[in-house]
């Protein structure tokens, strides 16, 4: 047996993800060979894999042209959800998925990021998980389950909101929403470096530090060490890619040169062909068009094609490197005998991200520009600090309106699946669902009851999402029934989904200030507003939005979403004309 498992050069990183492709076995550290792991306990695995800002059909069995086939294959053996919803940005999901409820009950009503004046101490937004929940691994580890986190936590950084004191016994994690792929760079001018724990203590990264490397070489690692105890495990893959800034191990750039030449609008038209082929979207749907703020390719100079292109080809690389990783994770899988006893959960913690770097805070752009080299020729590499803009999110969004950071489909419906081999009928699911489902979805897997009102002493608010076990079985036919609605709140933008009817309220240029009623069977891309057409149904509609304020405690006022930072994406076009 060849081993390629060791950490490297990017050539190296690339070398060893084209052999595990090929269907060479990789070992993980510490890996004693293949063998079956003898086990009494029958409960399932779980394997939690998280990507940072995927957009909806980036993947190739979501209709995308990056090479993904080891998601594809993952997801052909699964349940592919089509109608799965995370929150508009990455922590509030991230505290909706840990905790299997609301993230304005969970402690993130908002990003730190994006807090407002008059949300700062209000219950609901300490912005960190909060102790008025209870997180999920802590019931797998009480239950007997090995738990374990690489990646991103953005959850808190004090000692007691570390993920060792919120049910992981092993951890090596970012604190914070980015960082850079190859060192600890910080996502912005006021955290120019980037924090990362191993377990409760500092850790310094390794010299060949490529994150979603490391992240996977770390859960292998996690997961080998305690092969012999006998116990099933939970790895939650925490991934920062494709997040900005975008940089990628060259072999994987160098792989898509070429590839986006002929621009947002053909790679667009060839994504809806493919989806159509695919059954992701009927025949009759019309997709969200681009925003009329934003060029066309024609419209853009020869040397805006030519830096637009190359974002799009490291974000590509970055996509197909995640695939080539978790290839090697279901390999080590594979070759220890566990694989047929895992569940696997895939989603994207928000749509693709339109908004660039520089506009974050107001002295990123001077910051970025001092710092980083972003000439074309350099994008991609650890000099760099880019990203791909609101035209390239727009196609990761398709057939969907907009993009992270709003209530609008594009920025709330995201790429997911779960796949267990003899649990869930394979196939295409279109049944609505949510983030909090996870957590009494793999509870329930694990046999685990979910706790009511107290857990270890203190009061708890109880989990609100719903199990999909029956709908994945194909014993139900929905996991929310047509009378239950959901809400979304982020920083001033609102949405509320009752069975296929969603309100949506969010800022201009991109929204209307006003209400805004979708039907979504027949209209997912939201392009037709039906709510002067439709009075009493958006009336309804606000009086649920109403009702989901007042239970989940949401501090909010009109002009909030006009003071959010992703309000104007087209300064892509200005900051590199």
């Amino acid at each position: 047996m060849m081993d390629i498992s060791k950490q490297g050069t990017g050539c190296d990183r690339f070398l060893r993800a084209v052999l595990a492709g090929m269907g060479v076995i990789v070992a993980a550290s510490g890996a004693a060979g293949a063998q079956e792991a003898a086990r009494q306990d029958p409960r399932p695995n779980i394997v939690l894999i998280v990507a940072d800002d995927l957009g909806y059909s980036d993947l190739g069995a979501f209709g995308g042209e990056i090479e993904t086939p080891h998601l594809d294959q993952l997801i052909g053996e699964g349940a592919q959800l089509l109608e799965f919803h995370s929150a508009p940005t990455c922590s509030p999901t991230r505290a909706m998925l840990m905790s299997g409820t609301d993230n304005h009950v969970a402690g993130l009503g908002n990003m730190a990021e994006l807090l407002h004046d008059e949300q700062r101490g209000q219950p609901g937004y300490e912005t960190f998980l909060a102790d008025r929940v209870v997180a999920f691994p802590e019931l797998l580890q009480d239950a007997g389950y090995n738990t374990y986190i690489s990646g991103k936590w953005h959850l808190g950084g004090k000692p007691e909101q570390l993920p060792v004191n919120r049910g992981f016994d092993k951890s090596t994690v970012l604190l914070a929403g980015a960082a850079g792929h190859f060192d600890n760079v910080g996502a912005n001018v006021r955290v120019p470096v980037a924090s990362f724990r191993e377990g409760s203590e500092e850790f310094t990264l390794p010299e060949d530090f490529f994150s979603t490397d490391f992240y996977t070489d770390r859960i292998i690692e996690y997961i080998s060490e305690d092969e012999d105890e006998g116990k099933p495990f939970f790895a939650y893959l925490a991934l920062t890619a494709p997040h900005w800034p975008l940089q990628a191990p060259q072999p994987y750039i160098d792989k898509y040169r070429g590839r986006y030449d002929a621009g947002y609008e053909a790679v667009r038209a060839a994504r809806i062909d493919r989806m159509q082929q695919l059954g992701i979207i009927g025949p009759d749907i019309t997709p969200w068009e681009f925003s009329a703020d934003w060029p066309s390719w024609q419209q853009l100079s020869d040397s805006q094609r030519l830096r637009e292109a190359r974002l799009m080809e490291v974000y590509a690389a970055m996509v197909d490197n995640m695939d080539e990783n978790i290839g090697r994770l279901v390999a080590h899988l594979k070759q220890t005998g566990e694989y047929d006893n895992t569940i696997f959960v895939f989603m994207s913690d928000n749509g693709a991200e339109g908004q660039d770097a520089e506009e974050t805070s107001p002295d990123n752009a001077d910051w970025i520009a001092e710092k980083f080299d972003n000439s074309t020729d350099n994008i991609g590499t650890v000099t760099s600090f880019a990203g791909y803009g609101p035209v390239w999110a727009a196609v990761g969004s398709t057939p969907l309106r907009m993009y992270k950071g709003f209530t609008y489909e594009g920025g709330i419906r995201v790429p997911a699946f779960i796949t267990a081999p003899g649990r869930v009928e394979p196939g295409l699911r279109d049944q609505f669902a949510t983030v909090m489902d996870i957590a009494p979805t793999l509870l329930d897997y694990a046999g685990v009851t979910l706790p009511e009102d107290t857990y270890k002493g203190r009061d708890i608010m109880p989990i609100t999402g719903r199990s999909m076990v029956d709908m994945l079985s194909g014993a139900a036919q929905t996991v929310h029934g047509g009378d239950s609605h959901v809400g979304w709140e982020l920083s001033g933008r609102i949405a509320i989904r009752q069975g296929d009817w969603k309100l949506v309220r969010s800022n201009a240029p991109h929204g209307t200030d006003d209400w805004e009623l979708f039907d979504l069977s027949a209209d997912p891309g939201e392009t037709r507003d039906l709510a002067k057409a439709e009075p009493a149904k958006r009336d309804a509609m606000v009086a649920l939005w109403e009702d989901y304020r007042e239970r989940n405690g949401v501090i909010w006022s009109p002009d909030m979403a006009g003071r959010m930072f992703y309000s104007n994406a087209s300064r892509h076009f200005e900051l590199y004309p």
